[in-house]
């Protein structure tokens, strides 16, 4: 059993920053994708970011490229997703995702998404 538990979220002003963690226990993510997801209020979940297990394949949603980084320590079975620039539209309940699949293939939407987390609230004040 693989649980995933986010940490970090908060209120911010726009313009502001926030560091997202996910850290994972019970058996070995070992060859995982792992990306965040997110879902505003009355709106369906989406994909934000993902990485590959190596850590060398990243891939984003186009309205967070150039604000937000997603990193991995794979010593510390955590992944992290750095959001800088904040707008008042990416508040949101943000999702770590693990998938067996790869970055590219969360990228295209949540099938396929073996383990989520509970969920870590943003809120982003104009």
């Amino acid at each position: 059993q693989v649980q995933l538990v986010e940490a970090g979220g908060g209120l911010v002003q726009a313009g502001g920053s926030l560091r997202l963690s996910c850290a994972s226990s019970g058996r070995t993510l070992s060859g995982y994708a792992m990306g965040w997801f997110r879902q505003a209020p009355g709106k369906e979940r989406e994909f934000v970011a993902a990485i590959s297990w190596g850590g060398n394949i990243r891939d984003y949603k186009d309205s967070v490229k150039g604000r937000f980084t997603i990193a991995r320590d794979n010593t510390k079975n955590t992944v992290s997703l750095q959001m800088n620039s904040l707008k008042p539209e990416d508040t949101a309940v943000y999702y770590c995702a693990a998938s067996t699949t790869s970055a590219q293939t969360m990228s295209k939407g949540s099938d396929g998404i073996d383990y989520w987390g509970k969920g870590t609230l943003v809120t982003v004040s104009s």
